[in-house]
């Protein structure tokens, strides 16, 4: 799948003499008009694109499969294509590496409209997770809004600002 780009956090100098742990994700490119399929975080005040991490040795599409059903509940998932991966290294919060590698692979998909029951986990709930189908303009413009001005953000902002503007640009 093809890099969409390598994004370093500001914290990462080098990876030199650095422990680094290499993370799997998947996210989903779901579409109908100029409306996205996104989750609104509370907790971050941003949208970003259903997803997370794979679980070890799961298949990429099951995998999106997987956290596109838990997040969204989406219904009657088809004709799943690859988008590209996005790339980058951030600070790792435990003591056991220095560095998270994360490789986000993107893929566009059709669901039903009307979502389905969301499973979500213990810490998605209390961050205030949501799915909500968004103008993906409006979202761009929220998220930058964050960016900008809020001390709330998390570092997937910058993340999911391109990959919504680049959707916007190249499918919407």
């Amino acid at each position: 799948m093809q890099i969409l780009k390598t994004h370093y956090h500001p914290d990462i100098k080098t990876l030199e003499n650095k422990s680094v742990f290499t993370r799997l994700a998947t996210r989903c490119i779901t579409i109908q008009g100029d409306r996205i399929l996104l989750m609104y975080t509370q907790r971050y005040e941003d949208y970003s694109l259903p997803g997370g991490g794979l679980d070890a040795g799961e298949d990429k599409i099951e995998g999106m499969i997987r956290e596109l059903t838990e997040e969204t509940g989406a219904q009657n998932i088809k004709n799943i294509k690859p988008f590209g991966a996005y790339e980058e290294y951030r600070p790792w919060y435990k003591s056991d590496y220095d560095i998270q590698h994360m490789i986000s692979y993107c893929y566009t998909c059709e669901v039903n409209q009307e979502l389905g029951k969301s499973s979500l986990e213990s810490y998605e709930i209390k961050n205030g997770m949501k799915a909500i189908w968004v103008n993906i303009h409006e979202a761009i413009q929220h998220n930058q809004k964050t960016m900008a001005t809020s001390d709330k953000k998390g570092m997937s902002i910058e993340r999911e600002t391109f990959l919504l503007q680049l959707i916007a640009k190249n499918i919407i």
